[in-house]
């Protein structure tokens, strides 16, 4: 008998990368997953490493314990001052800096055989609308850049859209979200303007918050039909 939960939510954040001595992704990703469980929701998280290959074989170990039929996955997102709700994964690997094993490629795919890019099939602009409704910034974003976050964000994807998980596994619904920094940012120069933030407690809740569109009404209901593209 496959144990398969298309019920149980899945969310992801990362270890500190770059110099920096935290991530606000993970405690929001595992602070986010007791709230919903609280709540009445089946729902688990995980820290991904910072790494191409190991983030990969981290996700296949999760995806295999926890046979979650949703994945959301968090990453950091410096500089970005709302949650970045992704709507598009792309099959590039091109490292402004190194990850955590020192790899770092250079116009690389994700995968060699696999499609030019993912679409997220999260309710992304549902999502959008339900965090600007509980006051959290949040935006559309059509880039989650092409370094760790993309590429989790595309092995998710491909495992989603193809049934590619492991056996048992039934991945139905799946995304990625950028998060910004929390109270906890790292001082930058003398010179340099300060992070921008927002409150830790925020960060979770929209997790919160896009978990629980994710799972209602359930998959194969349309997106909300508004428009919020960008001209750039």
């Amino acid at each position: 008998m496959i144990d398969s939960r298309p019920d149980r939510i899945l969310l992801t954040g990362f270890e500190p990368f770059g110099g920096d001595e935290r991530n606000p992704s993970w405690p929001a990703a595992r602070d986010a997953a007791a709230r919903l469980r609280e709540l009445g929701l089946d729902a688990v998280a995980e820290r991904l490493p910072c790494a191409f290959a190991g983030s990969t074989e981290a996700l296949e170990r999760a995806l295999a314990e926890h046979r979650p039929g949703i994945v959301i996955a968090c990453g950091l997102a410096g500089g970005r001052a709302q949650v970045a709700v992704e709507r598009v994964a792309v099959n590039l690997q091109d490292a402004r800096i190194p990850d955590n094993t020192g790899h770092q490629p250079a116009g690389r795919p994700v995968d060699d055989a696999g499609p030019a890019a993912y679409f997220s099939s999260l309710p992304v602009k549902r999502t959008v609308a339900a965090l600007r409704a509980a006051r959290i910034p949040a935006e559309l974003s059509l880039s989650a850049g092409s370094f760790v976050c993309n590429h989790v964000f595309y092995e998710v994807m491909r495992r989603a859209e193809t049934g590619a998980a492991p056996a048992g596994g039934a991945v139905h619904t799946a995304g990625f979200i950028h998060v910004p920094w929390d109270e906890q940012a790292p001082r930058r120069g003398p010179d340099a303007e300060p992070w921008p933030t927002l409150p830790a407690a925020e960060l979770s809740r929209a997790l919160v918050i896009a978990a629980q569109e994710a799972a209602r009404p359930g998959p194969g209901v349309p997106d909300l039909d508004v428009p919020d593209g960008a001209l750039h």
